[in-house]
């Protein structure tokens, strides 16, 4: 077990007298323990071209307002177009989706090509075979370091009884029979609208 205290940013000495920094490899590998879904944000660009990356930065914010967020890198290719995006959709992807998923996230390249999918609010794609489908419109933007995250307002949203696709230790898992989801009932305590 490696513990790595953050709370100091500056260079100091170890216990040897060596010089130690921040480790970031070893702080990516810590964050990976923790199982997340996986998404695919979509949006337009200006001139109308679908747009769209994988990521696992998604979270609840609000049920009132119903709010979501997810976060950005400031290096990635699409940043630019999903800062000005007044709408955007997240479709959490389901068990066997990966090969979209993969595609989604690499640089680059017609991610679009041969990929079915519908027009979501302001045209933002919309993938067969998710989980759930979110449709936002842009609520707010923060400063998050290397990332900025950004906040959307659910206009509308869809979910199916499907299990979610699952991303920890730097691979997909599926979920055993005994965790699968169960089906929604009606006197389920977490209502969203």
């Amino acid at each position: 077990m490696r513990i790595n205290d953050v709370s100091e940013t500056v260079e100091r000495e170890d216990q040897a007298g060596e010089p130690e920094t921040f480790d970031a490899f070893n702080f990516r590998r810590a964050l990976g323990a923790f199982p997340t879904g996986v998404t695919i944000v979509t949006t337009r660009d200006e001139a109308g071209a679908p747009v769209g990356m994988t990521a696992n930065s998604f979270s609840s914010v609000s049920l009132d307002p119903p709010l979501i967020l997810w976060s950005i890198m400031r290096s990635a290719l699409s940043f630019e177009t999903f800062m000005r995006a007044s709408t955007f959709a997240v479709n959490i992807l389901g068990e066997g989706q990966q090969d979209i998923s993969n595609r989604f996230a690499r640089p680059g390249g017609d991610k679009f090509a041969s990929v079915k999918f519908e027009n979501g609010l302001g045209g933002a794609p919309l993938f067969p075979g998710c989980a759930a489908q979110f449709e936002c419109q842009m609520h707010n933007q923060f400063d998050g370091g290397d990332h900025v995250i950004l906040v959307g307002e659910v206009k509308t949203f869809r979910h199916w009884d499907r299990s979610s696709m699952v991303f920890t230790g730097g691979r997909y898992r599926a979920l055993s029979p005994d965790e699968k989801p169960q089906s929604f009932i009606e006197d389920w305590p977490i209502s969203f609208f």
